[in-house]
């Protein structure tokens, strides 16, 4: 019993000493940490979004947990105190291979890729000139593009919140991409599903993020496509029981209450119908983005067919009939992509309307007139 006690004894003072730097190690003099997470996915844990509110008193709670603990650049860091089991990337130790100590000054940054979904910058290489036909959704753009490069001007009267809708592949996002390239500035592209947290309270707690963060590098869009997947009609609220806190959150973004000054709300929907109205009335214009008549489907495959990389002998005026009531998306993603792809396959020199009807084959289009393809 004696011998154990002893022995419990010499441990304890082995970790007492372990503290601090012994006589012979060298202490380290900088320390720059990165976070890098759990060492496991549980689901339901989530790296914490750290920011050190006290230099010094950081540093105190960092030397208390780890003093005498040996640093490598690369090597890893774990909490045991107030988010156990959380791990820091050691950057930089300076010098390599010493101790941590009571001198020992400790920074922690935050990764360059990391980011959360929800509050992401979206950049592109998309332009209005890039664009066909639209000019409604055009002209309340460039009303945004004038007060985003002068709020001032506009004062309490600020295009705040418009809502785009129309049938999938119309230009929606494009539109919101171009706006902010045209002007060079943030855009917030958002997945409204994204906004969707696991627990009561997320929700709400993403969208105040989304604004603070577009508001902190305004002038900036934000672009919220899906809309009616999160701010449901009160009709399908049943659906869904955290209905009500998105609601309230968006609402409190979009009616000012917090100043948000230089930001601007577009979002977009297939079907505007689905959105709670207390939402909706939000929207001080709602901007419909149609089909392409005859004219802007002939200039929308003169427009990619220009980048295209191999020859090609099409029939314009066949294809602006074959495509009737399709998308520009549908134009290029299924008939024109899928035809270059074939003569490319078939190692062709030139696309032909062979490949165009292999592709409307494909994609279970009429050769002659797509009849009723959205309805």
């Amino acid at each position: 019993m004696k011998s154990e006690n002893k022995s419990s004894n010499k441990k304890k003072s082995e970790v007492s000493i372990k503290n601090k730097p012994s006589f012979n190690e060298i202490e380290t003099k900088v320390l720059v940490l990165e976070t890098a997470g759990y060492p496991f996915n549980f689901g339901l844990l989530e790296g914490p979004n750290l920011e050190i509110a006290d230099k010094v008193l950081f540093e105190q709670y960092a030397i208390d947990q780890w003093s005498g603990t040996n640093v490598k650049t690369g090597s890893f860091l774990f909490d045991q105190k107030i988010i156990p089991d959380f791990a820091f990337k050691i950057i930089t130790a300076y010098p390599e291979d010493s101790v941590i100590g009571e001198n020992t000054s400790i920074t922690i940054v935050t990764p360059e890729n990391e980011s959360q979904d929800s509050v992401k910058r979206v950049k592109s290489n998309v332009f209005f000139d890039d664009i066909v036909g639209q000019e409604n959704a055009k002209k309340k753009s460039r009303l945004i593009y004038k007060y985003l490069q002068d709020p001032e001007k506009f004062g309490n009267w600020a295009p705040k919140n418009v809502l785009f809708y129309g049938l999938p592949g119309t230009g929606k996002t494009m539109m919101a991409k171009a706006l902010s390239n045209e002007l060079n500035i943030n855009l917030f592209l958002i997945k409204a599903t994204s906004l969707i947290g696991d627990h009561v309270g997320d929700a709400a707690s993403k969208i105040h993020e989304l604004y603070e963060t577009a508001s902190k590098s305004a002038p900036s869009l934000i672009f919220i496509d899906e809309i009616d997947a999160i701010a449901l009609h009160r009709s399908f609220q049943s659906l869904r029981g955290d209905v009500s806190e998105i609601v309230n959150s968006l609402l409190t973004e979009m009616d000012g209450i917090n100043p948000n000054e230089g930001v601007v709300t577009i979002a977009a929907t297939n079907n505007p119908s689905s959105i709670d109205y207390a939402i909706r009335s939000r929207f001080e214009e709602e901007i419909e983005f149609k089909l392409p008549n005859d004219e802007e489907r002939k200039e929308i495959f003169n427009l990619y067919l220009d980048t295209f990389p191999i020859a090609y002998d099409l029939d314009i005026e066949k294809l602006v009939k074959l495509s009737k009531r399709m998308s520009p998306r549908d134009i290029k993603e299924k008939i024109l992509k899928t035809a270059l792809h074939n003569a490319i396959i078939n190692d062709n020199e030139k696309v032909t309307m062979d490949d165009v009807y292999f592709a409307l084959e494909l994609n279970k289009y009429e050769k002659e007139e797509v009849k009723g393809m959205f309805e």
